[in-house]
């Protein structure tokens, strides 16, 4: 829990601090009709406990032990209920996992179970009931479980979806759509399945309920399916995924085959970059498009001639204007390839400045992308502290002050603290990674080969002297 954000951990032990109070709540009104029912009940809710699935994208299972919840909503007591709930969750997190949860973690699920199960348990009971038409509510028992079965499946994974959310600084809604979003509804067939066990127990009697055993299994192996063919899926993007990154690595050596100055200039910036990102509290697209960013923000200058990029002194102003096309150059080749994530405005604006004077369009402050603003300031330093064709590399430090004195001027002056906080630390992390070995062999000499004709050549006698005539 110490590596976990403050604002997680106070979710959590607000959640756990509810949920203890439900089970002490629910020990103090302890009843139950049929001890042998229950017995039975709760077995089979701990076998169902161990049908559990692996969830896509996080480290995390869930079971079919739902639907013995639902059935108890319908026909057990709140006490028992929550004793089958809770019980069913504590063994799914402790038998047959891959590593033992701490604490934490089986305190919270157990506690995020009893809140949802508290909550449903009264929509059913209660709350719903005095909605319906007077003696309608036995009727329509389908609904109130279909109800009470979208309040459990809410409350049982939004409190699950936020301490992702706020631990690996992702949005909600994305977390809790592509995490649990496709599992609802196996909860709504949960719901049909208990009202029918619900009318069985009623008129022929509750030991015909067990019955449901199949039932649970069918629900475990469409998990499964379902499940196998998001796996399969998954795969099949991260592969599109990792073919997308060795494209623009690809793109970045060719940036720095033509620009000999950059070498690891490039994967130096990304370092850099991102964790300054991260810092500013980025969205999780907002880093990928700047990881990317990173490495082809200058891949315009492919088409700026090579004795402007060379040039190894100050550069005229007709070859400046020349060298000013790269940004947006190199944006318009990035369309191209149609990124899931914001990359080409950053491409595009990582020469604005804070104050407009930068270019190609002259935006100020807030209006340049926050990856354009992270790069512009953190391609400074890294530049300042390189070797370059008219100068030498300039200590770190100095190069930080230089950087610094242009905090509200050149750069975003957030970007620029950051960066000033933990420039040491971001350096020794880019050092870390070493240099990049995959860099393009462009002093290479191929020995075989004769050299081609420049042109071609007529011979004709004229006045008994010979000549040649070329044409290139």
């Amino acid at each position: 829990m110490k590596d976990i954000k403050r604002s997680a951990q106070i979710f959590i032990y607000s959640v756990i601090t509810l949920g203890a109070v439900v089970i002490a709540f629910g020990i103090s009104v302890w009843e139950s009709s049929n001890y042998i029912r229950l017995v039975c009940y709760l077995a089979v809710a701990l076998t169902a406990s161990g049908l559990k699935v692996k969830l896509p994208r996080i480290t995390g299972t869930m079971s079919v032990n739902f639907l013995f919840i639902l059935i108890g909503i319908a026909e057990l007591s709140f006490s028992e209920t929550l004793l089958i709930g809770s019980s069913a969750i504590l063994l799914q997190c402790l038998w047959h996992v891959q590593r033992k949860p701490n604490w934490e973690q089986v305190t919270f699920n157990i506690s995020s179970v009893a809140i949802a199960i508290a909550l449903a348990f009264y929509a059913d009971r209660y709350a719903l009931p005095r909605l319906l038409p007077n003696n309608q509510s036995g009727g329509l028992l389908g609904i109130l479980l279909v109800s009470a079965a979208t309040i459990y499946f809410l409350a049982n994974t939004i409190p699950v979806g936020i301490v992702i959310s706020l631990t690996e600084n992702q949005p909600f809604v994305k977390i809790w759509k592509e995490c649990y979003f496709w599992s609802f509804p196996y909860y709504l067939v949960g719901a049909a399945f208990a009202a029918l066990i619900s009318v069985v127990n009623r008129s022929m009697g509750w030991p015909l309920t067990l019955l449901v055993l199949p039932v649970i299994f069918w629900i475990f192996r469409s998990y499964r399916q379902y499940l196998d063919r998001l796996e399969d899926e998954k795969r099949h993007v991260d592969a599109m995924a990792e073919l997308h990154l060795r494209t623009i690595e690809a793109l970045a050596l060719a940036i720095e085959a033509k620009d000999h100055t950059t070498h690891d200039h490039l994967q130096r910036v990304r370092v850099y970059a991102v964790e300054i990102a991260k810092d500013l509290n980025a969205t999780n697209d907002e880093i990928e498009a700047l990881r990317a960013a990173a490495l082809l923000h200058d891949i315009g200058k492919l088409a700026v001639p090579e004795h402007i990029i060379s040039k190894p002194g100050k550069l005229t102003p007709e070859e400046f204007e020349k060298m000013k096309i790269h940004p947006v150059v190199g944006a318009e080749l990035l369309e191209r390839v149609q990124f899931p994530y914001p990359v080409v405005p950053i491409v595009r604006s990582h020469h604005e400045k804070w104050d407009g004077s930068g270019y190609p369009d002259g935006l100020v402050g807030l209006n340049i992308p926050l990856g354009a603003r992270i790069l512009s300031a953190v391609d400074c330093l890294d530049a300042l502290a390189s070797d370059r064709q008219y100068r030498r590399a300039l200590p770190l430090d100095e190069a930080m002050d230089k950087v610094n004195s242009l905090s509200g001027i050149d750069f975003d002056p957030r970007v620029v603290e950051v960066l000033a906080r933990r420039y040491v630390e971001l350096e020794q992390m880019a050092r870390a990674k070493g240099p990049d070995r995959n860099r393009l062999n462009t002093d290479v000499k191929v020995q075989r080969g004769a050299s081609p004709a420049v042109g071609f050549q007529v011979e004709e006698p004229s006045d008994n002297v010979d000549f040649l005539t070329s044409i290139a």
